[in-house]
């Protein structure tokens, strides 16, 4: 089987995609699943965030935009057992000028997915590839998004998050009309969520009533644990497996894949 792939996607920075990337990853691998992380953010936190050192990108995301090199070349192993990643360097910022006058720009990643059938994670088929976006909605997430079976939104619980999201979510049926037709939205993850903050709660009951059951069960807290363990290398879940944050992630796994099975099975 082909392995899911899902975009984590929002133009605003700071809402806990590049955590969420990692550490969904790491909890997807922890119940038995193979996956690949492409970061596709020129900032490289989620190469950092799991231990790949900056000289240690030899061959990178892209290259492979630029049809330069493989996924298989790319691929570097992380310590987190079952998760490679694709790690991102920062001249990744001028692919729109390299990339201006090729007809098949919006599709590289794409094509680059579809020539990588057999790619292996310890020597077992990728079952989940999870694409860390910049936080902006330029070409690099134009492919993401085209490469896309779905999309995974992290949501900050603050006073502006719904009003950046509308301007996503137009982006996204923008996408699927033009470019990628079977796109769908996987679900709504809020993050950073402060139980003793009446925002939060007022923000979280915001974005349920406005988008129902698009928005997961699980939410992300605000947790300290959480926002350590990259200055270690190491996703959370490997850093404190018993904190909130981690326990959290574990839950939204289990949510995703249980809405991948509904899919398949309707």
């Amino acid at each position: 089987m082909s392995p899911r792939i899902l975009t984590l996607a929002n133009q605003k920075g700071g809402v806990g995609k590049t955590t969420t990337t990692i550490n969904l990853a790491t909890a997807l691998a922890a119940v038995g699943e193979n996956v690949l992380i492409i970061d596709l953010d020129p900032q490289g936190n989620a190469s950092t965030g799991l231990g790949i050192a900056r000289q240690g990108r030899e061959v990178s995301s892209l290259d492979v935009l630029l049809n330069e090199a493989t996924l298989a070349d790319a691929l570097i192993m992380s310590d987190v057992p079952q998760v490679g990643i694709i790690p991102s360097v920062t001249d990744l910022s001028g692919l729109e000028m390299s990339l201006a006058s090729e007809a098949d720009r919006v599709f590289r990643l794409r094509d680059a997915l579809n020539n990588a059938s057999g790619l292996l994670i310890d020597g077992k088929p990728v079952t989940y590839v999870l694409i860390d976006c910049p936080p902006s909605l330029n070409l690099l997430t134009i492919n993401a998004l085209a490469a896309a079976d779905a999309v995974l939104v992290p949501l900050q619980c603050e006073f502006f998050a719904l009003e950046g999201l509308s301007q996503l979510l137009q982006t996204i049926e923008q996408i699927r009309t033009a470019l990628n037709p079977s796109l769908y939205i996987q679900g709504i993850v809020v993050t950073m969520f402060d139980g003793r903050n009446n925002l939060s709660s007022q923000v979280l009951n915001d974005v349920r009533q406005e988008l129902g059951e698009l928005v997961y069960e699980t939410v992300i807290p605000r947790n300290v644990r959480l926002s350590e363990a990259p200055s270690f290398g190491k996703p959370a879940l490997l850093y404190d497996l018993q904190c909130a944050g981690s326990q959290a992630y574990l839950r939204l796994a289990t949510e995703v894949i249980r809405r991948e099975r509904q899919l398949s099975a309707a």
